[in-house]
C-alpha cells in the first residue's frame, strides 16, 4: 500500500492528539504515514520530506504542532501539495499555536482546524481526496449520514427525560 495522506507531528507527544486523525482515516480505507519531524530540531528532514512528499504519491499533509507551531508553515513553503495545520494545545490553550498556523504569508496558504482537530483535519483531507474517488466519497456521504443518524438518536433520548418544568 502505498501512503497518500501523510500525518506529521512535531513529536510524539502530540499523538494522542493527530491520533484522531490516523483513526478517521484508517475507518475512510485511506492509506497514510505517520512521521514525527520537528521544524525546529530536524528543519533539513522536513524540508526533504515536504520536497520528495508529492514524488512518493502524498496528496494531501496533515501538520500538527504545538506553541511555536511552524511544522504546517514551513512544509507548505517546500511542496505544491495541500497541507492542513492542526494547532497542538499547549500554551495559552492552543491560541498560540492556532495564530502562528493561520498567519502565513501570500503565496503559502495552509489550511487551519481548529485546536486539536486532528479528526477534522482527516475529515478536509478525505473530501479533498474524494473530489477524483468516487468509492472514497460514498465512504465519506456513508459517514456523514453517520452523524446525523447519531445526533437524530440523542435526541430521541433527550426527549424521554423528565424534568419538572420541562416542556418537550
Amino acid at each position: 500500500m502505498t501512503p497518500i495522506v501523510s500525518i506529521i507531528m512535531g513529536s510524539t507527544s502530540d499523538l494522542p492528539v493527530m491520533e484522531k486523525a490516523c483513526k478517521l482515516l484508517d475507518e475512510m480505507q485511506v492509506p497514510f504515514e505517520v512521521n514525527a519531524l520537528s521544524a525546529h530540531r530536524t528543519p533539513d528532514a522536513v524540508e526533504h520530506f515536504a520536497r520528495t512528499a508529492k514524488e512518493r504519491g502524498i496528496r494531501v499533509i496533515i501538520a500538527g504542532a504545538g506553541m511555536a507551531a511552524a511544522l504546517p508553515g514551513v512544509i507548505a513553503a517546500s511542496t505544491t501539495l495541500p497541507v492542513i495545520g492542526v494547532p497542538i494545545k499547549g500554551m495559552l490553550d492552543g491560541l498560540d499555536a492556532m495564530l502562528s498556523i493561520i498567519q502565513m504569508p501570500p503565496g503559502i496558504p495552509v489550511a487551519t482546524v481548529g485546536v486539536n482537530g486532528a479528526q477534522n483535519a482527516a475529515i478536509l483531507a478525505v473530501e479533498m481526496l474524494a473530489l477524483s474517488d468516487t468509492a472514497l466519497a460514498q465512504r465519506l456521504a456513508d459517514y456523514k449520514s453517520g452523524l446525523k443518524a447519531k445526533i437524530e438518536k440523542a435526541n430521541k433520548e433527550l426527549a424521554e427525560v423528565k424534568y419538572e418544568y420541562k416542556t418537550n
